[in-house]
């Protein structure tokens, strides 16, 4: 089992589809049903493309970083995060801890 790459917080770009994101949560390995390499992480993402908002469970293969620095516009992105002055995402349960 391999690290992860991103974390919590991290805005991240599909490599092949036209959505974008930002992780609200990491699984070790994948833990849903279907192929493919399971043996890596997979990112549970506050998602969004050109139409809509949804939340997407990706392999780490198929990401990248979202170095755009636009804001995401998912609805629920309060609900797990606050902005801060950088523009970068930190969870909510992060900064009860300051």
């Amino acid at each position: 089992m391999s690290s992860a790459r991103f974390a919590v917080g991290d805005v991240v770009r599909h490599k092949l589809y036209p959505f974008r994101g930002v992780v609200f949560d990491i699984d070790p390995v994948f833990a849903n049903t279907g192929e493919g390499k399971k043996n890596q992480p997979f990112y549970h993402l506050l998602a969004e493309n050109a139409e809509t908002e949804y939340i997407a469970y990706v392999s780490e293969q198929s990401l990248l970083p979202d170095t755009t620095g636009v804001p995401v516009r998912h609805p629920q992105i309060l609900d797990y995060f606050i902005e801060d002055e950088d523009g970068r995402y930190r969870a909510v349960f992060m900064s009860m801890l300051n």
